[in-house]
Order: structure tokens, then sequence, then C-alpha cells
């Protein structure tokens, strides 16, 4: 066996069931734990050529990194940033895409104990003033593709604490080119002393309503991931684990960083600058052998729309989704081709992974799975108490008062009231609803606000979502509780077809009745809109609110 299979194992207890499913898990780590030093140095000085990260752009450029050459580029980049006058606790925003300079960049910043933000490169003047003041951040690292420099030198004409802007992949006035100031850099650190209680990243999150939330992790965030790679990723040290993921988003962290080093496998990147092509995808993992691969259930519809037929997906041996509800269809049709079941996850950017069907366990299709043994999870009714098998819920975490739940959000960043809207009595209210079958299976819901409640039923988007979704004519769509003076609420579909459709009244009972047949009756969107689009947040998911209010108005 690989001597670095088990290098995890130095931060952690676990304890498997007869059956070999993870069922209890201890995280045990030093008050000063950092991952830049004990895990990506530590891997260094123990296998210096071993393979991190594959990385590889559109242009058919690529770069293979091992383990001792991000301990000296993040050393260096590390220099680099204090040298600048960045330090401990001071805020960094990295906005560079899928670009290799994330990496180096991010560790630096854990190892000189800043907290990084990153943030997506879709942001306009107007985000960034926003998140430059409600953050008070520093220093900015992003790509020099697109409009984010420009966007980010108009919002410094209205926010004045930025210090130092360095530019990677390309050349701006006022900016210093990262890699320039990386490579003259001393590659010679000293650890800076940090605590795994310190703060050490931070996301905005995009809610369906107010300005984006900041929330806010300290070092054990990191820990935390090691179940989501071990475990539900089912990564081994030799492996090449691909997720889908832009680094402006959570997921990135979750499954192109630390679970993965903590298993001491190696990453795979594909930097593309334009729009997302499936068959470009599929080409990468049949060209570079990817092994495990986790990406949300679009990507899997659209790998299905495309035809993975024509593609060796051969090296594929495991294979995992989140981020939204996987329709069963999807499930099946990717079993079809692949031979492999989609074994999903739920989490958020507040925490890590929260339930999930583990390695080892047969999955349900559609089935978020159980909890995991990190944390003590269960469905609660708007009373604070817990519900039956069957019965819809919130999704809670309960903590002790006091404890530090690694993995779970510090707090919202500078926003008590928040926080304790969040977590209190001992919860922490994720905001989603799910039931539980009889085996403690988890099936999602909605998030507490979409619950539509129609004569005394309690309705889930997501079912009906699901199933319309399966209709050729059905691009997107979006299924929210319509006012009715006798229902209180009726099933309202807002739809966007396909090209080869147009709105018509046939149309509409054609869909009902295909929703009738799909599920229970009472379900049915009694009202269906088209539209050319949703309304979305800026990172892609469907405001539900801004229908909502627009049929309250």
């Amino acid at each position: 066996m690989d001597n670095m299979e088990h290098f995890y194992q130095r931060f952690c207890k676990e304890h498997f069931d007869e059956h070999g499913v993870l069922d209890q898990f201890e995280i045990t780590c030093a008050d000063n734990f950092n991952f830049g030093y004990d895990v990506i140095d530590e891997i260094a000085r123990l296998e210096p050529d071993r393979r991190a990260m594959i990385w590889c752009d559109d242009s058919g450029a690529e770069r293979v990194f091992t383990f001792s050459d991000l301990k000296r580029l993040s050393d260096k980049a590390a220099n680099m940033f204090l040298s600048h006058g960045i330090g401990k606790g001071d805020m960094v925003m990295l906005i560079l895409k899928r670009h290799y300079q994330f990496w180096i960049a991010i560790l630096a910043l854990h190892k000189i104990g800043a907290v990084t933000i990153p943030a997506t490169n879709l942001l306009t003047t107007k985000d960034l003033v926003y998140r430059f003041e409600a953050a008070d951040i520093k220093a900015i690292v992003a790509t020099g593709a697109g409009d984010v420099t420009k966007y980010t030198d108009e919002a410094c004409e209205k926010y004045h604490g930025m210090q130092a802007k360095f530019v990677a992949n390309g050349e701006r006035e006022g900016w210093f080119n990262f890699d320039a100031e990386v490579e003259k850099a001393d590659e010679h650190l000293e650890r800076v002393e940090t605590k795994v209680t310190d703060y050490m990243l931070l996301y905005f999150t995009s809610g369906t309503t107010g300005y984006p939330k900041m929330v806010i992790h300290d070092h054990y965030y990191a820990l935390g991931h090691i179940i989501t790679a071990k475990h539900w990723h089912n990564i081994h040290a030799d492996d090449v684990h691909l997720t889908v993921s832009e680094t402006g988003w959570g997921k990135a962290v979750w499954g192109k960083l630390y679970g993965q080093w903590f298993a001491a496998s190696c990453i795979f990147v594909y930097d593309f600058a334009g729009k997302f092509v499936p068959a470009d995808l599929l080409h990468m993992i049949e060209e570079h052998r990817i092994t495990t691969f986790c990406a949300p259930p679009t990507i899997y519809r659209f790998f299905i729309k495309e035809g993975m037929g024509n593609y060796d997906l051969s090296s594929l041996r495991y294979a995992t989704t989140a981020g939204e509800a996987l329709n069963p269809e999807v499930y099946n049709r990717f079993y079809e081709y692949t031979g492999l079941k989609l074994m999903e996850g739920f989490g958020q950017t507040e925490t890590t992974l929260l339930l999930a069907n583990l390695h080892g366990t047969e999955p349900k299709p559609g089935s978020m799975g159980k909890p995991s043994p990190l944390y003590n999870v269960d469905l609660f009714d708007e009373d604070g108490n817990t519900v039956a098998p069957g019965e819809v819920g919130e999704i809670c975490v309960r903590t002790e008062e006091g404890k530090k739940q690694p993995g779970l959000f510090c707090s919202y960043y500078r926003n008590e009231d928040k926080t304790r809207e969040a977590w209190h009595d001992g919860l922490y209210h994720t905001g989603d609803t799910a039931w539980k079958d009889e085996d403690g299976f988890y099936w999602y819901v909605g998030r507490t606000d979409d619950v539509i409640k129609a004569s005394g039923y309690r309705i889930g988007p997501f079912e009906i979502e699901s199933v319309l979704m399966e209709h050729p004519a059905v691009l997107e769509c979006a299924v929210t509780g319509a006012p009715d003076p006798v229902r209180g609420q009726v099933v309202k579909a807002t739809i966007v077809l396909t090209k080869n459709h147009q709105p018509s009244d046939e149309l509409v009972k054609e869909l009902q009745q295909y929703v009738k047949k799909q599920t229970a009756p009472y379900k049915y969107p009694r009202i269906v809109e088209f539209v050319d689009d949703l309304p979305k947040t800026i990172s892609g998911k469907i405001k539900r609110v801004d229908i909502r209010n627009n049929d309250n108005h």
C-alpha cells in the first residue's frame, strides 16, 4: 500500500461499522494546526515528487505541480505578501477563475494567517464596492482576463482601503504582476504562528433576499473536509480527482483543495476561458484518465445530452454529486452509461458535508443520504421539535454550548443578528427542508421559505421541477406558491422553453397532465407562466423570491 494512503489519519480518529462504513469520526490536531505547513509542507518533506495538481487550459498549455513545487511557490508568495504589508488577520480577495495561481495564493495566505476571500469573476463594480467595504479588504489578486481589473479600479474610486493589487495572466497599470512578484521573493519562510481557531476563509454567500452575508471559517474548516474526500469522494492517494467548480465558489475548496490533499491525491484543473462545453470536459476525463469525479446534477445532464458513448470513461471508478437536488432520471441514465452509482451529498457554504451517501453504502437515487458522523443532524418543525419519519422538517445541526464544532462556520461576520437568527437554542438552522424515510435516508424538499402550503399540503418545489425538467419542452423551470383566496397558495410553474417549443394553452394542459401522471395529482401546477429567462443570484441560484414578490404585487 502507498505510504501516503493514510497520511490524513494523523489528524483524526475513525471507526467503521460492520459493513465498513464510517460511523464515528473525531478530529485530533495541534492548537496551532495550519493546512499550509502541516499538510502541504509535510507531504513535500515526505514525498517531494508526489503529484499534487495537473493544470491545463483550453489553449493546450499544461503544468504539473508536485507538493514540493507548492511548498516552494507558496513560501515565496507568502514572503511576497508580507513584503507588501499584508499579514495576519488581513482580508485578501482572490478572483482567479481556474488559474493555478489561486492555489499558490491561498496556501500562502493560510501560512501568514491572512483571511482569504475567494470570489467569482462575474462580479461588477457595484458588487465589488459592497464587498470591499463590508470586509475591509486590504489586497486583491485578480485575473487579467475579462473586466475584473477594470471593475476593481472603478470600485477603488469609492473604496480607499485597498493597499495592494496583483494581476495574474495579464498586465495592468497600477497593478503588480503576481507571477513576477512571486518569482523574485525569497523562498525561505519562517513559520508564522497561527491558531486553529484563527479566521482563515471568508465567503460572501448570495441568498435569495438582501445583500450577501459573510460566512467566516477558522482553520478547523480544512480538517472538516477529510470526510468529504476520503469517505464521500472515496479518494485514494494515487487518484486524479476532478471537481467541477470555479474557484470563486465554496465548492472549489470542497473538491479541489483541502480533503483531496489530506488524502495526498492529485487534483485536476481545466482552466477554460469561454462557455462550458460538455464535449471538452468529457475529452479531458478521457485524456487525463480522471479516476474520481464530482459535479452538480446539471453537468451530468449536459453529459447525458451530449452522449457519453463516444468517450472512453473507463478510468472513472467513482462519481459524486452535490450543489442541487439530484433527479433520479439523471442517476439512472448515468448509471446506464458508466455502471457508476452517483453518490449524492449535501452541505452549505456555512458547513462541510452534512449529509451524504458515504462510500460503502447503497444509495437511494434522489436521496441526499444520511448524516455525516462529524455532525449531529436531525429534522425539526417550526417549534423546535423533531419530526417523525415521512414528515417535512428543517435540517438542523445540534451543537453544544461553548464547544467548537469543526467544519461549521464561526459566524456571519459582523452580523450578530443574522448569526443568532440561524444559530440558537443549541441548533444551527440550515434553512433547508427535507424528510427522512424509515431507513434514515434524507430527501430534499426546498428552502424553508420556498415550501408551498396549499390546502393543508406542504409541497416542495424540487420534486415538481424535477418532473417538469424531464419534459422535452422544458429548458429551465422554477416552482413557487402563488396566492389563492381559497387554497391559500397554489402551485405555479415559471418555465423557460426549449428552442423548438412555443407557448400555448395546449402546452400548458400537456405539462399539467404530465405532472399529474408523474407525481401526486395535488402537486400539479395550477398556474403555468412562460418566460424568456428566470431571475437568478450571481451564483446561478434561481431567485424564487422574486417570482413570489411579483405575484404578490
